[in-house]
């Protein structure tokens, strides 16, 4: 069976939309963790697991929350940068 160079590769991920999105999801993802404390702070869901992936953070101040907020958009810029070139290498060098 021949090769067809017509073929079209996989897609390669737009490094900059992928940093934006997922930025904006984590920090959506955030405030949504975070008024999930506020309106039920006695459920089971251990918010202060929040520390982990975001240094500093501690329930709730405003300059934490505002902390938390922003590390939040750099994660997902963080990832975007490292994944996203990463898979389009990957991705071209299979071609």
């Amino acid at each position: 069976m021949a090769h067809d160079a017509r073929r079209p590769g996989p897609a390669l991920i737009p490094v900059f939309a992928f940093g934006f999105a997922l930025s904006l999801f984590l920090v959506f993802s955030y405030v949504l963790c975070v008024i999930g404390y506020l309106l039920f702070p006695g459920s089971l869901i251990n918010h202060s697991a929040l520390a982990i992936f975001l240094p500093g953070f501690e329930l709730l101040s405003w300059r934490t929350f505002f902390l938390g907020f922003g590390e939040s958009f750099a994660w997902g810029w963080y990832v975007a940068l490292v994944f996203g070139p990463l898979y389009n290498f990957l991705a071209s060098w299979r071609r």
